[in-house]
């Protein structure tokens, strides 16, 4: 496509918003130890993804990054596939080799938006093996980040849920968290880059939907800026967790995978550990961690801290898929098949 002089078109000029973008890319691959990687970029369609994947197009053209694009069809939606290839052929006009990942998507007990996004995972583990890539960058921003935090706070959940989602999570990176949704909007404006809004985001019957209008309720009417003061409440949490966690390690390596466990190698602890290393013991016997809560942990070290129940036959503390942790005498055991006697 040229002018009409016979001139190329002119490329938008760099805007704050982009560069700000580009730049979070190439600090984030730096705290990371990689420099010069081979990164798969998770795509969706949406304007956060499509703000990182244009940053990264710029970045592999000039050689700081080898980069691949993955947009990951769930088929939630009728048009799912059309934004998919949709994606590609953006992908591909800018550079970057890309491809489309079908997945099927059953919600189970665990739920769609969870069912989603571990098929989604799964997919994008699968491109980096395939592709010999050293990272997955997602585009999660401050905005998730507030509301990964809210969401843990409606549960009532630990330190650990509060500190949010790390930069760098086993091979995944995820370089705009300090950035905010309305930056990556800005960027692709600037860009003029086709976006795909999810009628999903904005489905109130999933909870993140309704956390985000929360956030967006609470910003107007308080003229606080919330969205940035959680975000900053989940890296301090993630400071403290990650040293209690760190603290707790030795404990829970010593008891994990045992079906029996003195009382006091968890009794004595203090509660902040004693609730990780149970987490951790439970974790280790195929107890899935979402079935559990801080709760239900709480029930079972308040039972094990109880004197009464250690001077029973036996105290009870039942589990998800028909388990259960008997506390007999002063031995804590865990039991796959709960039986009535």
């Amino acid at each position: 496509m040229s002018t009409a002089e016979g001139r190329p078109p002119r490329r938008p000029s760099l805007d704050p918003a982009s560069g700000t973008i580009r730049n979070c890319v190439r600090t984030a691959l730096t705290q990371v130890g990689d420099p010069h990687p081979n990164v798969i970029v998770a795509v969706s369609g949406g304007a956060d993804s499509m703000a990182l994947l244009h940053a990264c197009a710029f970045l592999h053209r000039r050689g700081e990054l080898h980069a691949h694009a993955v947009t990951v069809d769930h088929g939630l939606q009728p048009s799912s596939a059309e934004v998919a290839h949709r994606v590609v052929a953006t992908a591909e006009s800018w550079g970057v080799s890309a491809e489309v990942a079908t997945v099927t998507v059953d919600a189970g007990d665990e739920g769609l938006e969870a069912a989603a996004r571990d098929a989604r995972y799964s997919a994008l583990e699968t491109a980096r093996t395939a592709h010999s890539a050293d990272w997955v960058l997602t585009a999660h921003t401050r905005s998730d980040q507030a509301e990964t935090v809210l969401l843990g706070l409606m549960r009532g959940s630990g330190t650990r849920s509060l500190a949010g989602m790390a930069l760098q999570a086993g091979r995944v990176i995820r370089p705009l968290l300090d950035v905010d949704r309305a930056s990556t909007v800005a960027s692709c404006r600037a860009q003029n880059i086709e976006v795909w809004n999810d009628p999903m985001n904005v489905d109130d019957s999933f909870a993140r939907v309704r956390a985000r209008s929360l956030l967006e309720s609470l910003e107007a009417d308080l003229g606080q800026p919330i969205t940035a003061n959680l975000a900053r409440t989940a890296e301090l949490c993630r400071a403290d967790a990650d040293c209690l966690d760190e603290l707790a390690e030795p404990s829970a390596a010593a008891v994990r995978g045992r079906t029996e466990v003195p009382l006091s190698e968890v009794a004595d602890l203090e509660d902040a550990l004693a609730s990780r290393v149970l987490r951790e013991w439970l974790i280790s016997l195929d107890v899935p961690a979402q079935s559990f809560g801080a709760a239900r942990i709480s029930e079972l070290l308040a039972l094990i801290r109880d004197p009464g129940s250690q001077g029973r036959a036996h105290t009870r503390l039942s589990l998800p898929g028909d388990t259960e942790v008997i506390i007999t005498g002063q031995v804590l055991r865990f039991r796959r098949e709960a039986k009535a006697d």
